[in-house]
């Protein structure tokens, strides 16, 4: 049978489209950053992409050949954006590299990666020096900074600055046309579990998943928006912000490395942010600013929370105390990183106000280009009822479909049909699409057969008054296997009893999933991503005895 085919341009997807762009047409949009050096600099995305066709330059000249991996070690700023284009652009593939991490552990993973060139902060000098003679493919540091920045002496032996690469180029450039399947960025899992894993996403993803995140009922992103990405771009890529920011042509505001609460929300209103995206944790630390400085948001409209489930006491506070929407988000780093985010249908706007926060507080539903599905261990499919919880599967053009260097794929069939990616989430989905997180599966906790979500009651723990951070575990009992422990943190200043906050569930929860006790820490473990690190708290915990009362009751 014959075909009749389209007679369309054939203009591959790439990251140099997104930055050739912006600067053509919203080249005087502001890209403001608060840098290692201390100050505050302000450029633009038309001298932003000339400085990304100057890197691209040096890195040709450096001898660093297409499909190498270009690394960085780097916070949130003007010269790491530069290097997503720069990079990725001219056909090398840039790595970003959590500086957070030990550096037994960025040492594994820039090996696996094997990476070519490691660009760092000025202000990650000593720990790029430890990790130097470790690096076995690296030929080339480069110091993130102008040439008053780099250092005397250094253990790093041809040190190269980066600001004197990019002046010794003219950026007479022109970005290559390449397939847009090609290979663009590298990020690797935060590995809470064995070694991390690499995700190479391509030039094709990263456009797809950039027009996904603009959509309205995703991050609604326009021009005229003012975003301020706290996430880190070494996590998935800041989610995608740098290339949907340069989609869009809107103004970007980088907070380099101070999150704390202060830092932020002076930079939150001297820039007139509009919007920006974060884990929890983060938030929490701005909330807390803003409540003992009697602090409110001038322009600060809507926020996206994702990378842990948002607590519902964190959303409530953000949207009636501080007129902030909250879009809560599920993504995964195999999904470049979006998956779902919750924003209201037409049909819910007559719910009332309990039932649309129901809503608002899950996961939220697939935007254009993922698909998604729950099932059972066998792969058969689970109904859309918001009841059934089963194993959470995806796919879509930016959902990965093996992990870097893997030989095997980690791919499952759904009902005979093959290709869906294995998110290790167990979840419920309701008849309108709407997804509900219940646990990851090596979380949840199965007492006498039944399955009790430890997210469920850490939202419960987190919005009592003296409880600043919570997390639930599985404790072994002898008679129900496995029982919840629940681990808090108290506000500074607060104390909290068991039994006070064993009596807090009364009435939220069926009494027989309310934790048989409680365990009052000074901090959680968390990943460098700020996830929750459940592994560390099961290791800490294993030996823990249940009060006698509590095992009799039970």
């Amino acid at each position: 049978m014959s075909v009749l085919m389209g007679q369309m341009m054939k203009l591959p997807l790439t990251v140099s489209s997104l930055i050739r762009h912006a600067a053509r047409h919203a080249g005087d949009v502001e890209i403001v950053s608060r840098r290692c050096e201390g100050d505050i600099h302000r450029s633009n995305w038309a001298e932003v992409e000339k400085r990304a066709r100057q890197l691209a330059q040096a890195l040709e000249a450096l001898g660093v050949a297409p499909g190498d991996r270009v690394a960085t070690l780097a916070w949130n700023g003007h010269r790491h954006v530069e290097i997503y284009y720069g990079a990725s652009g001219s056909g090398r593939v840039c790595h970003t590299i959590n500086p957070r991490l030990f550096p037994e552990q960025i040492e594994w993973i820039a090996n696996d990666a094997e990476d070519a060139v490691l660009c760092f902060d000025a202000g990650l000098l000593p720990l790029a020096e430890k990790l130097a003679p470790k690096l076995k493919t690296v030929r080339h540091f480069v110091l993130m900074g102008h040439r008053g920045q780099m250092p005397a002496e250094t253990g790093i032996p041809n040190l190269l600055c980066f600001d004197d690469l990019l002046a010794q180029q003219d950026g007479d450039y022109a970005w290559p046309e390449l397939d847009e399947q090609t290979a663009a960025t590298l990020c690797y899992t935060s590995g809470t579990t064995g070694n991390p894993k690499g995700a190479l996403y391509s030039h094709r993803s990263i456009v797809l998943h950039s027009y996904g995140a603009a959509l309205p009922d995703a991050m609604c992103l326009s021009t005229r928006d003012v975003i301020l990405p706290i996430v880190p771009m070494f996590h998935v890529n800041a989610w995608g912000i740098p290339y949907t920011a340069a989609m869009t042509g809107s103004k970007l505001v980088m907070p380099g490395a101070w999150l704390d609460g202060a830092s932020l929300y002076k930079l939150f209103e001297s820039e007139k942010v509009t919007f920006s995206a974060g884990v929890p944790t983060v938030w929490l630390g701005l909330l807390n600013h803003m409540k003992a400085n009697d602090l409110h948001f001038s322009t600060f409209k809507r926020t996206v929370i994702g990378g842990s489930a948002c607590p519902p006491a964190m959303m409530k506070s953000l949207q009636q105390d501080y007129g902030v929407e909250v879009i809560h988000a599920w993504g995964m780093t195999e999904l470049s990183p979006l998956g779902t985010l919750s924003r209201l249908q037409s049909k819910h706007e007559s719910l009332p106000a309990e039932a649309k926060q129901k809503l608002l507080q899950s996961q939220g539903r697939v935007i254009y280009g993922i698909d998604m599905a729950i099932i059972d261990d066998e792969g058969h499919s689970l109904p859309w009822d918001g009841q059934a919880a089963g194993n959470l599967v995806v796919r879509g053009p930016w959902v990965i479909s093996r992990y870097f260097k893997a030989k095997d794929s980690p791919l499952v069939s759904v009902d005979g049909e093959p290709g869906w990616f294995p998110t290790g989430d167990v979840a419920a989905i309701d008849a309108d699409g709407f997804m509900f997180i219940t646990d990851r599966s090596k979380d949840v906790i199965k007492s006498g057969g039944e399955w009790i979500s430890s997210i469920e009651l850490e939202n419960i723990a987190i919005a009592h008054p003296a409880v600043h951070e919570a997390a639930v575990i599985a404790c072994k009992h002898p008679k129900w296997d496995e029982r919840p422990l629940l681990v808090v943190v108290p506000k500074p200043g607060a104390t909290v009893s068991r039994e006070e906050l064993l009596a807090f569930f009364d009435g939220k929860i069926a009494r027989w999933q309310i934790p048989d006790d409680v365990a009052v820490v000074a901090e959680l473990p968390h990943t460098a991503t700020g996830k929750l690190q459940k592994l560390r708290l099961r290791e800490q915990f294993r030996d823990h005895v249940l009060p006698t009362a509590a095992v009799s009751q039970s």
